[in-house]
Formats: C-alpha cells, structure tokens, sequence
C-alpha cells in the first residue's frame, strides 16, 4: 500500500512540474504577443506592407479606328488623375508649401483657395492617405501639376500621387459618334466599338508587385508574368470629307425646320460600303447631336418610298405594266369607310403606270394594287417576300430594327390592310432597309449587304479583310430593273422631284411623305428621298430621312429632304475622278460630223454654243436620248465634255 501511495505521490508532482512548465510558456507566448502587437506593432507590419507580392492586372491599349483615309475616328489616350496624401510631408513642408499649392489648385478648379486649404488639413488631421484632387489632365497639364508647390518635392517628401489610365477619344468630336458607339462591357455595346470589340480590346497581361510602400508597388521579375497583347486596329468605309458634308447638310436643314431628328446615309452602289452615316437628334437645349443611330435601329412607316415596291411586284407579277391607265378621278379613293387622298388638289386624272410612280399618286398604286391583289392578298404580301423586304440587312453593327411587313394569315389582317401597304402604311422599315433595296435598283437587281468595315489590321499587317457580300443576286428580272430605273429617273425630271434636277449630275430616287403618330392627332411627318447618282451610271446610293418638321415650314420630301440629296449629290459627285479618253474639240464644228462623230463616239462632246437643231443632230446620232429645257442656243448641258459615255444615255441640255 505505501509503495502505491508514494507513485501516486510521484505522478501528482511529476503532472504539476509539467503544468507549471506550460503555464510559464503560455505566459511567454501571451507576453510575447502582446510585445508584438502594441510594442513592435508598427515594425511588423512595416515589413509585412514591404513583403507584400499581389497581381496586377496591366491593361491592354485598345485598337484604333480609322476612315479610309487613315484619318483617326477613335483612339485611346493617356489621362493622369491627381491625388494627394495629405499625412506623407513633414509639418514643415506641409504648412510651408500648403498655401502655394492651393491657390494653385483654385486656379486651376476655380474652387476657392479657402476651402481646399480646410479640404487638406482636415484630411491630415483625420490620418487620411489619399486625397484625389485633379481628373482626366493629359500629359502636358500632367507635367505643369506636377511642378506645383509641395507636389514638386515627390512622393514621400510632398505626398504627390499620379494615377495613369486610359480613355476613349474622338478626333471628330461628336462628328460620326453613334456609329463609333461604345464598349462598356457584356451587355453595353454599341456601334462600331461593341461589333468589334473582340478584335479592338485586345488581351490584358497580369503581372506580380511588391509593396514597398503606402501607394508604391515595385514589378517583380517573374516568369509566369503574361504580356498583354494590344488591340487590332479596324479601317472602316468612310470618307471623311462626304461626312462631314452630309452632317453639316442635314444639320442645317434640321434647323431650317425645326425638326426632331434626321438621318443620311450614303452607300458604294457596287459594294454595299457606307462611306457616311449621320444621326442628328434635338437635345433639350434645342441643339442638334448624334444621340441615337436612327438609320439602324428606328423601323417607321416609309410612305411613298415604299411605292417603288408596290410597282414593280405589279411588273414582275405581270398584272400591269407601266402604260397601264388608272383613273386617279379627283384624287380620293374610297375603301371600307376609309379615304386614300393624294397631295395633288383636285387629283390628276388618268394616269399611266409609270406617271403614278413618277407623281407619287396614293389612289394610283392603291387601286392598282387593289384590283389585282383583292381577291388574292398573299400573292402581293409573298411578292415582297420574295424580294426579301421582311429581313434584316445583316449591317456589321448591332441594333438592327426588325422590317415589319403584314400578312393576312394575321390576326391583324383587315379589309384595309392590303390597300394601305400599297402605298407605304402598316409597313415598318428601317432607313438602312429602305437605302439597301434602292441601291439594289441601281446596281441592275444585286442587293449587297452594307457594311462599315473593310479590314482589321495590327501595325502595317492585314489581319482580316471584309469583301462585299451579295444578298440577292437578282431582286427582280432585268426588264422589271430598267423599268424601275426608268421610273427613278422620271421622278426628278417629271415628277415629284423635279425641284432637285440638277444640271451637274443626273439623280434617280423617290420621295417620300409619311404622316407619322397620327393616332395622336394631325400634323406630324416624316419626310424622305432615297435615290442614287449618276443614273446613268450610278456610283452612289443614298437616303436622307427628317421626322417631325415644323408643318408650318415645310413637310413633303421633295421639300424637306430632297434638298439635303441634291446638294450631298453634286458635291460628292464633284469629288469624283472625271474618266476622259480624249480631248475633245471646245466646240463641234458642224461640218464633217461623221469622221467626228466616228472618232469620239464614246466620249461627250461640248455642245455649248450650238444651235438646238444642231446640238439635237449631234447627239441623237451619237446613240444619247436628249432632254431640252428652252429655246435657242445651248448654255448648259448635264454630262461635261470629255465624260465616257454610252448608248440611250440620258442627256439634258438647258436653252436660251
């Protein structure tokens, strides 16, 4: 019994030896940690900032986009922000240089230099590290900030901070902006930028600092670093100078008549290549901005315009051709207790076909199209189906608004729906819609889809090239075409846009007036005019749309918008290289016409100074068809000497 009690004894002692040891190292440990946190605190975690290693994001430069020209649209460009740490100077510093360095600061803001003295030494008071005082300077005004008092003694002596990022800028100005649009992330792009930012953004790098102090990270050599890959640039279409003539065109116009909004689009007839786009909207101010891309996304009843369809699905259904006489009566055609009116008072009469497209008669086509399609709507409603008219261009831009063409298997489909298309109501297209299938017209029935871009590049290397693409190659059969053509044409010389007939190039295209919102009352339009030039031989297409112009200024198409066309037209046509084969003769002697005529056939002669008879004799033997306004001898003619030419070319001569 005594030998257990003493090993019992022995355990006891041997377990509180054992206790006391512990307790005597936790109390060191306890000790030790309170000497770390309150007595060596601030030493730690000095050189736990300076070992600290993190990854940095190095953000990749985005790619430029240029016009055709090379002339810069959009580019990315350095921009310093301006900081402060307020607790980093000495007081000596601080209170010696703190008065200099805010009447500077209230120079530059214009906020007194009062209350930026009480900003920054309340901040000092407070411990605060970083005090942002200055935005978005560039590299010059960067370099002046940098030399102000107590900021030019550095960062730690007199607490400066430079904080360098990159922004988006438009040489332009506001000039092209819409189309240009933005890349803001997933979900928020637009325009040029968002339909091309795989290739513009490029791929950031990553790369691991070292904090060596508050606000300063030292890169660290490191071979899992990535480089970052800078941004592809994108050429697009356009011309500079044609858009910067048509913004200032519509710009004035839209002022003129106190419109809401205007767009103008110019095309390449044989490619499809948008060499000017421009969205003009009135700001609150009254001011006149590119606020949306309305010839892409906004769908609107076209009116007038949309005739051009209703007439040639009559031509290529073969239900009428174009010396098809309609009785247009007095101009008002009764339908289901609804009253079709043409603009003309007292209406016209009868007409031809080809006179109602030319005249731009609403009881014209609508009767046409009536009497033929009645009994048998879907036949006209797959007629504009065949011609695509229900889908999308496929512009390389997002937005695209979708064409809305009624059916009668709808249930929306009534009595009035058919006849109502016929002359461009209840229908719904866009501007880039409606521009793409005229220009279909003047390209001989090969509609090419419209693009913006012609190729990415990285430097002076071709990374992609964007090749015109043809959505139908035959819209309509050729005899349909030239019959349309002619139509086209015979609207500015005889019809409704004979005020836009210009004597420096020949112009085809329709006008267009709409009424729009008129479920909310009267008195609100669209106007419109979309043609191409030279008609002959066209090179460009082009539309031009105004909504909502003063009525008391102004509202029909050939008024409103044909102007902005027929200007667009004759100086972008004035721009354009003149292909001459030979010199011509000043002035065509009479005599000995055959040897001439055999000689210069394909090119035009001048035929100024000429008698009538005589310019007439000349000319028609030369194969050309000729137009004369007056009489007497010829002051004018409307293709100058020395242009090739062709046989059954269209040729106007003005007399006095």
């Amino acid at each position: 019994m005594k030998n257990n009690d003493m090993n019992h004894t022995d355990i006891i002692k041997r377990s509180l030896l054992v206790f006391l040891i512990l307790s005597v190292f936790a109390v060191l440990i306890v000790a030790k940690l309170i000497h770390i946190q309150y007595i060596d605190g601030n030493k730690y975690r000095a050189l736990a900032q300076k070992y600290t290693v993190k990854e940095f994001v190095i953000k990749a430069n985005r790619g430029n986009i240029y016009a055709q020209d090379g002339s810069l649209l959009a580019t990315s460009v350095p921009k310093y922000d301006i900081a402060i740490d307020p607790v980093s100077p000495s007081n000596h510093n601080f209170n010696k240089y703190i008065d200099a360095l805010c009447q500077k600061l209230s120079f530059k803001t214009g906020i007194p230099q009062s209350e930026w003295k009480q900003k920054l030494v309340k901040a000092r008071k407070k411990g605060k590290r970083y005090v942002r005082v200055l935005r978005g300077l560039d590299y010059y005004e960067y370099l002046n900030v940098k030399k102000y008092p107590l900021f030019n003694l550095g960062m730690y002596k007199g607490g400066f901070i430079a904080e360098l990022h990159t922004v988006r800028a438009y040489p332009l100005g506001r000039v092209l902006r819409r189309t240009i649009g933005f890349d803001r992330g997933v979900g928020n792009r637009a325009g040029l930028e968002g339909a091309y930012a795989s290739y513009l953004r490029g791929k950031d790098g990553m790369q691991k600092r070292q904090k060596i102090q508050y606000g300063v990270w030292k890169p660290l050599s490191d071979i899992n670093d990535v480089e970052p890959q800078d941004g592809y640039d994108i050429i697009t279409n356009i011309d500079v100078d044609m858009q910067d003539m048509a913004h200032q065109t519509l710009l004035h116009q839209l002022q003129k008549f106190e419109a809401d909004h205007g767009s103008v689009v110019v095309m390449e007839t044989k490619t499809g290549a948008i060499k000017a786009m421009v969205n003009l909207g009135k700001t609150q101010s009254g001011n006149y901005e590119e606020l949306r891309n309305y010839a892409v996304f906004e769908t609107h009843e076209p009116g007038s315009t949309f005739k051009l369809f209703s007439v040639m699905a009559l031509l290529e259904d073969k239900v009428a051709d174009t010396a098809d006489i309609v009785n247009t009566g007095k101009g008002i055609y009764k339908i289901y207790n609804k009253y079709v009116r043409d603009a003309h008072h007292g209406g016209m009469g009868k007409l031809t076909l080809k006179q109602v497209l030319e005249k731009s008669s609403n009881v014209g086509v609508v009767k046409m199209v009536y009497e033929h399609y009645k009994n048998h709507p879907e036949k006209f409603v797959n007629r504009l189906y065949n011609f695509g008219i229900h889908e999308k261009t496929g512009i390389d831009i997002k937005g695209e608004g979708k064409p809305i063409i009624p059916d009668p298997k709808d249930s929306s489909w009534s009595g009035i729906s058919l006849p109502w298309m016929a002359y461009g109501y209840g229908v719904e297209l866009t501007d880039i819609q409606m521009l793409t299938f005229y220009n279909a017209i003047a390209n001989n029935g090969k509609m090419m889809k419209p693009y913006l871009v012609n190729s990415v590049k990285s430097f002076d290397k071709t990374v992609k090239v964007f090749k015109p693409q043809v959505l139908n190659s035959s819209l309509a059969s050729p005899n349909t075409i030239r019959k349309m053509q002619d139509m086209l044409r015979g609207v500015v010389m005889r019809g409704t846009a004979v005020n836009i007939n210009s004597p420096y190039v020949s112009i085809a295209g329709k006008t267009g007036t709409a009424q729009t919102e008129y479920w909310k009352g009267k008195g609100q339009y669209v106007a419109s005019f979309v043609g191409y030039f030279p008609a002959d031989t066209p090179k460009y297409s082009m539309i031009v749309v105004i909504h909502k112009p003063n009525p008391e200024k102004g509202y029909y198409g050939n008024v409103v918008a044909a102007p902005v066309f027929k200007e667009l037209a004759e100086y972008i046509y004035g721009k354009m290289p003149r292909q001459k084969v030979l010199a011509m003769p000043e002035n065509l002697p009479v005599k000995n016409l055959d040897k001439i005529l055999e000689k210069y056939k394909t090119v035009m002669p001048d035929v100024r100074g000429l008698s009538a008879k005589d310019a007439l004799f000349v000319l028609e033997n030369m194969g050309l068809k000729v137009i004369m306004k007056g009489s007497g001898i010829v002051k004018k003619q409307s293709v100058p000497r020395g242009e090739r030419i062709k046989k059954k070319q269209i040729i106007e001569l003005q007399l006095s």
